[in-house]
């Protein structure tokens, strides 16, 4: 899936155009401050490279899910701040989307100037892919660019509609990086492939989860996904959470592929999760009063020895309810683990917005993992199998396109 990036066009092609970037600044946002700005901080490569190259940049992305409303707390006011300051320049905010004043707006930008629009999910007409919408949002530019992975699964109006009306339809630097190390843990991973499955539900995972269990060499499994794996064994869970409609699949899988899937051997279990202070650990089975919130020492152990510095590692999904505490240890050992994995040459991929926020917890940083994926259910149905509508709506890098400078 090789797709024209941006650094693959003429800087003649670039310089006082009107450049279109949908990115991603989903971010966390509490009372106007920005909890956790990673994804804005992604973005930066790209943006800046359209700076240089003297284009005016046009910025958009969604926030929340207003659903059509304006929320005054999820306007894009506060990341454009956060923007300004990590560009060193003044990022505009006319706090709209669409009329002539914005317009208006982006024509008078100067090569090199930087503006951000409002939420997109303002306007219902953005999710629902409406075509006068769309219409709307491309008469803004000359050209346009994808650096949204994480939104890429979804055929809205920013990341599907309005990429037609271009001839210029290409890759951010985010969304190039995405692709390349993604496409080759599913088509082509380094071995041993060991894979790391974590997380409340198979549902979401399903399609990514099946592929896997199929390639990898190993199949490590924490959380609700191991859960559903164990009483599709017959072993007692107790009260822990279970997808009962996978329990067939799980056992299918089992069945087919067992020598390869590690199922925790102990857990730290608890009453509920509000009567969380008598915890204790405990082996294979769960009294029915019981519920698994992480995996126990032994497994946490026995995961560690089979994570090795060779090959690739793909995880997905923490072990346990990582936020509390009490059931963090399982996570932030097996994201411990798979950092001194990249330091001894794994190629290591972590995805999933729970992933990503385990890592932070664990005190990893991010150049201990060779590469962080900022989606989630784009990269789950991208390592599925699946075609993510706003990439492939992108130029081929095979297609005849004309370079010149218009």
């Amino acid at each position: 899936m090789h797709r024209l990036v941006i650094s693959d066009v003429p800087d003649s092609r670039l310089e006082g155009k009107r450049v279109f970037v949908r990115v991603d600044f989903n971010v966390p946002i509490k009372g106007g401050k920005i909890n956790e700005d990673y994804r804005i901080r992604r973005a930066i490569p790209t943006i800046d490279y359209l700076i240089e190259k003297k284009a005016k940049v046009v910025l958009a992305s969604h926030l929340g899910r207003p659903e059509g409303h304006v929320i005054p707390d999820l306007s894009l006011k506060p990341i454009a701040l956060r923007l300004s300051e990590l560009l060193g320049k003044s990022v505009k905010f006319t706090g709209m989307v669409r009329g002539e004043e914005v317009k208006k707006s982006i024509e008078d930008l100067n090569g090199g100037e930087v503006m951000l629009l409002e939420n997109l999910r303002f306007h219902k007409e953005e999710t629902d892919n409406d075509p006068e919408f769309s219409k709307e949002l491309a008469s803004f530019a000359d050209i346009y660019v994808n650096d949204a992975f994480g939104t890429s699964h979804r055929k809205h109006a920013s990341t599907y509609g309005m990429a037609s009306y271009f001839d210029l339809r290409l890759a951010g630097f985010l969304v190039s990086r995405e692709l390349k190390f993604l496409t080759r843990i599913r088509e082509n991973p380094e071995r041993p492939f060991i894979v790391i499955v974590g997380g409340g539900k198979i549902k979401d995972k399903i399609n990514a989860l099946s592929n896997f269990i199929e390639k990898a060499d190993k199949v490590l499994l924490g959380g609700g996904v191991a859960y559903t794996f164990l009483k599709a064994k017959g072993v007692n869970i107790g009260n822990s959470i279970v997808d009962d409609e996978k329990i067939d699949w799980a056992r299918e899988s089992l069945e087919k592929f067992g020598d390869k899937i590690y199922l925790p051997v102990d857990h730290v279990v608890a009453g509920s999760f509000e009567r969380r202070k008598n915890c204790m650990v405990m082996d294979e089975e769960i009294p029915d009063d019981l519920q698994g919130f992480d995996i126990g020492p032994k497994t946490a152990a026995y995961y560690n020895h089979q994570i090795k510095g060779n090959g690739s590692i793909f995880w997905s999904g923490p072990m346990g309810v990582f936020e509390v505490d009490d059931f963090s240890a399982g996570t932030t050992q097996v994201a411990r683990t798979v950092a001194l994995a990249t330091w001894r040459g794994a190629t290591t991929v972590v995805g999933g917005g729970d992933t990503i926020a385990s890592i932070r917890k664990a005190e990893v940083l991010d150049s201990e993992i060779t590469h962080i994926s900022t989606g989630g259910g784009a990269l789950l149905e991208f390592l599925g199998g699946e075609e993510l509508p706003g990439i492939s709506i992108l130029n081929k890098k095979e297609e005849n396109i004309s370079l010149a400078a218009n």
